[in-house]
C-alpha cells in the first residue's frame, strides 16, 4: 500500500506543476505568442527544420530525453533510501526539469533554432560559445557511450529483447513513409503499437543471443559496435524518415508501459521493502548530499535535455505555445517514469523483505545477481506486471527490457546527430571545411564514443559504466549553464529571472561539489582519463559563469546609466 501513496503524492505534485505552475510561467515569464513565426516555418528545409504536429514532436522529444537515465539513475539512488529519491524526482520535475527543458525550446525557437552553444554566444558572448560547446560535446560523448553499454548489457542479459528492438526500426520506417504521405495519424498509431507489441510477444519466444566470442570480442563488445553503426546511419537520415516516427511510436509504447506498471501497483498494492532512509550504507559509499542530485539527473533535471530541446526539438516547433506541451509535459512524463522505477526497485516485487533488499543492494551502484542496474528495474517491474495483471514473467521481462532498449537507442540516435551538429559547427567557426562533411563528422562522433566506451571499460566495453558518476555531474553542470543562458536572456528582456536563477544556483553548487568529490577519488585511483575530463568540465564551467556574471553586471550598469535623469 505504501507504493500507492508514493505514486499518488508524486503525481499530484506533478499535476500542480502542469496545471498551475507552468501556466504561470507561460503567461508571465515566457509570454508565449501564437503568432510568432517559428524557425520550423522560417527556415524549413525538410531535413532538420520541419513544422511538426505537436503530438508527434512530443513523442520525438520525450523519447529522445527519456533514454535509460530516468531508470538507471533512480534505480541506483534508491541505495540511500526511497524517500530522498521520491522527493528529488517530484520537486525536480516541477521546479527544475519542466522549466529547464521548456525554457531551452523557447529560447532556441526565439533565436532561429540555434543550439544552446550557439545561443550562448548571442546571449552572453563569443568566448562563451566555444566553452559551452566543449561541455556539450563531452556530455554527448558520455551519454552515447553509457547508453551503448547499457543497451548491449540488456541484449546480453535479456536476449528476448533483441527481436522486438530491431523490429521497431522497421515499423518506424514504414510509419515515417506513410506519415510523409499524410496518412491518418490515429490509424498509424494504433497499427504501430499493435505491431510493436506483437513483436514483443514473438521476441519472448525467440531469444537471439550473439556468440560469446566473435571477431576477438565478447558479445557485449560486438553489440556496442553494431549499435554505433546503426546510430551513425540513423543520425544522417532526414528526421521524418526514422527519428520522428520511431520516437512517436516509442512514446505511445511508454504510455502503454506506464499504464501497465501503474495499474499493476494499484491492483496488487505492494508494500515497500526498501528502507525509507538507508542506515546500512557501506563505509566507502559517497554521501547522500550532493551525490543524490547528480545520480538522479533525468527524471529530476538534466543538461542533456537542453541539448535536445535546442538541437532538434526547437527546429520542428510548429507554434510557440506548443513548447509548453512538448517541453514541460515531457518532463512530467519522465518524472512519472522515474517514480515507477523507484517503486519497482523498492517494493516486495523485487525483494520480499528488507533483508533480501539489502542483499541485492549490497553496495552503492551495485545490484548483486544482475548484469546491470537497468536489469534491476526490468526484474522488479516484470514481477509487478505478473503480480498485478497476471502476465507471464517471460513476456513481462521482454516488454520492459525492450522499453529500456528502445528509449536508450532513441537517445543514441539523437545524441550522435547532435554530436555531428557540433563538429560541423566547429568546422564553420574555425574555417575547417572538411568538418562540414556530414559523413566525416558522423564518423568522428561515433569514433570518439567508441573510444570512451572501450577506453573506460576495456575490450568488452562492459566497464564503460564507470563513467556514470562523471556523466551525472557533467550533465547537471550543463543544466545549470543552460538555466544561466535562459536567465540572462530573461534579464535582457526585462522579465523576472528568479524562476530560473534559483534552480540554476542549486544545480551548479551540488553538481560542482559532486564533480570535485569524484575528481579527488579518481586522482587517488590514478584514473587519469576521468580526471582529465572532469577538470576540463569544471574549468570550462567556471569560465562560462564568470562571463555571464560580467555580462549581467554590464547590462545592469548600462541600464542604470540610461535611466538616470
Amino acid at each position: 500500500m505504501q507504493s500507492v501513496a508514493i505514486l499518488v503524492l508524486g503525481l499530484a505534485g506533478m499535476a500542480f506543476g502542469w496545471f498551475v505552475y507552468s501556466k504561470f510561467i507561460a503567461t508571465k515569464i515566457f509570454q508565449l505568442d501564437p503568432d510568432f513565426v517559428t524557425p520550423a516555418h522560417e527556415l524549413n528545409d525538410g531535413v532538420d527544420y520541419l513544422p511538426t504536429n505537436k503530438f508527434v514532436l512530443w513523442g520525438h522529444h520525450f523519447t529522445s530525453i527519456a533514454g535509460a537515465a530516468p531508470i538507471v539513475g533512480p534505480a541506483i539512488a534508491v541505495y540511500w533510501g526511497w524517500v530522498p529519491a521520491v522527493l528529488w524526482v517530484t520537486i525536480g520535475t516541477i521546479f527544475f526539469a519542466g522549466i529547464h527543458d521548456w525554457g531551452a525550446i523557447w529560447a532556441s525557437a526565439r533565436n532561429k533554432g540555434k543550439s544552446m552553444g550557439a545561443l550562448s554566444e548571442d546571449v552572453i558572448g563569443k568566448r562563451t560559445r566555444a566553452l559551452f560547446m566543449i561541455v556539450i560535446f563531452l556530455l554527448l560523448l558520455m551519454v552515447n557511450a553509457v547508453f551503448g553499454v547499457i543497451i548491449a548489457g540488456l541484449f546480453v542479459s535479456t536476449t528476448t529483447a533483441v527481436f522486438p528492438a530491431w523490429s521497431a526500426i522497421v515499423v518506424a520506417l514504414i510509419i515515417g513513409q506513410l506519415l510523409h504521405r499524410n496518412f491518418n495519424l490515429t490509424l498509424l498509431t494504433v497499427c504501430g503499437v499493435i505491431a510493436l507489441y506483437a513483436s514483443i510477444y514473438v521476441g519472448s519466444q525467440l531469444p537471439i543471443p550473439l556468440p560469446e566470442q566473435m571477431f576477438g570480442m565478447s558479445a557485449n563488445g560486438n553489440w556496442i559496435i553494431i549499435l554505433f553503426v546503426y546510430a551513425a546511419i540513423a543520425s544522417m537520415l532526414p528526421v521524418w524518415v526514422l527519428l520522428q516516427p520511431r520516437d512517436f511510436i516509442n512514446g505511445m509504447q511508454l504510455f502503454v508501459g506506464l499504464f501497465l506498471l501503474y495499474g499493476a501497483v494499484l491492483i496488487s498494492l505492494p508494500d515497500i521493502s526498501a528502507p525509507a532512509f538507508n542506515s546500512m550504507v557501506s563505509a566507502d559509499s559517497p554521501s547522500l548530499v550532493p551525490l543524490l542530485f547528480v545520480t538522479i539527473a533525468c527524471g529530476a533535471v538534466s543538461g542533456f535535455h537542453g541539448i535536445v530541446s535546442s538541437g532538434t526539438t526547437s527546429k520542428q516547433l510548429d507554434k510557440e505555445p506548443d513548447s509548453r506541451f512538448i517541453g514541460y509535459l515531457a518532463a512530467v512524463g519522465e518524472g512519472s517514469l522515474a517514480l515507477i522505477t523507484i517503486v519497482a526497485v523498492s517494493s516486495v516485487a523485487l525483494a520480499a523483505t528488507q533483508v533480501e533488499w539489502h542483499q541485492i543492494y549490497g553496495q552503492y551502484g551495485e545490484a548483486e545477481g544482475f548484469e546491470s542496474i537497468a536489469a534491476v528495474f526490468v526484474q522488479g517491474g516484470a514481477q509487478l506486471l505478473q503480480n498485478g495483471w497476471g502476465l507471464p514473467l517471460g513476456i513481462s521481462t521482454t516488454l520492459l527490457a525492450t522499453m529500456v532498449v528502445l528509449f536508450a537507442a532513441t537517445t543514441m540516435d539523437t545524441g550522435v546527430r547532435l554530436q555531428r551538429y557540433i563538429i560541423q559547427e566547429w568546422g564553420q567557426i574555425y574555417k575547417v571545411p572538411l568538418l562540414n562533411n556530414s559523413i566525416l563528422a558522423t564518423l568522428l562522433a561515433v569514433g570518439s564514443c567508441l573510444l570512451l566506451a572501450f577506453g573506460a571499460g576495456g575490450a568488452s566495453g562492459s566497464g564503460g559504466l564507470t563513467i556514470w558518476p562523471l556523466f551525472g555531474s557533467t550533465n547537471q553542470i550543463l543544466a545549470g549553464l543552460t538555466l544561466l543562458v535562459i536567465s540572462v536572456m530573461l534579464i535582457k528582456l526585462g522579465r523576472p529571472a528568479r524562476y530560473t536563477l534559483v534552480p540554476m544556483v542549486f544545480v551548479l553548487i551540488t553538481s560542482s561539489w559532486a564533480a570535485v568529490i569524484k575528481l579527488i577519488e579518481w586522482y587517488q585511483e590514478g584514473n587519469w582519463l576521468l580526471v582529465t575530463i572532469d577538470i576540463i568540465v569544471l574549468v570550462t564551467s567556471v569560465l562560462v559563469i564568470l562571463e555571464a556574471a560580467s555580462v549581467i553586471s554590464s547590462y545592469r550598469r548600462d541600464n542604470q546609466v540610461s535611466e538616470a535623469p
